[in-house]
């Protein structure tokens, strides 16, 4: 697989798409089960954007696997990987859901207990599926940044010293 562009790695290139469409996605299945005047507004808008959640995240994470071998393992890394890998049990369900929903607004059916479900569930798939793309966003921060604000601390806090 490509892991550069201009020599630059595509696994941060990539993550910044995912990280703006899987959360959009999210809350726009999430906006369609609870708010029927924004589920009207915006029509297959939600299925389509939990379908290319569902297209970028095995490419984050293979793009991220790439990188992983350039940089080498350590445990931040790891643990970021381990919840990468976990987003596609999440945006997979949140598009399935999504085109239960447009179906089921779109063929008119009726039943008060099954359209809580079908409002219910998307509701928290895509709450957990914001839930995981914030843990994975923190873990990668600290994988790439954790050791930036230490050393330069240290640093000032030894020339203070002396």
């Amino acid at each position: 697989m490509l892991d550069t562009v201009f020599g630059l790695p595509l696994h941060p290139l990539l993550v910044h798409a995912t990280v703006v469409i899987v959360p959009l996605a999210a809350l726009a299945v999430l906006l369609s089960a609870v708010w029927p005047r924004f589920r009207s507004w915006a029509g297959w808008g939600p299925l389509a954007l939990a379908v290319a959640a569902v297209v970028l995240t095995p490419l984050s994470t293979s793009s991220g696997e790439e990188l992983e071998h350039r940089v080498g393992d350590s445990s931040a890394v790891e643990r970021h990987a381990e919840l990468g890998d976990m987003l596609i049990w999440w945006v997979v369900p949140l598009a399935v859901l999504a085109a239960v929903l447009y179906w089921w607004h779109r063929s008119s059916r009726s039943g008060r207990g099954l359209a809580v479900v079908v409002a219910a569930l998307p509701v928290l798939v895509a709450v957990g599926t914001l839930v995981q793309v914030v843990l994975i966003g923190h873990s990668g921060a600290q994988s790439a940044w954790g050791d930036v604000g230490s050393s330069s601390s240290s640093q000032a806090g030894d020339g203070d010293q002396g």
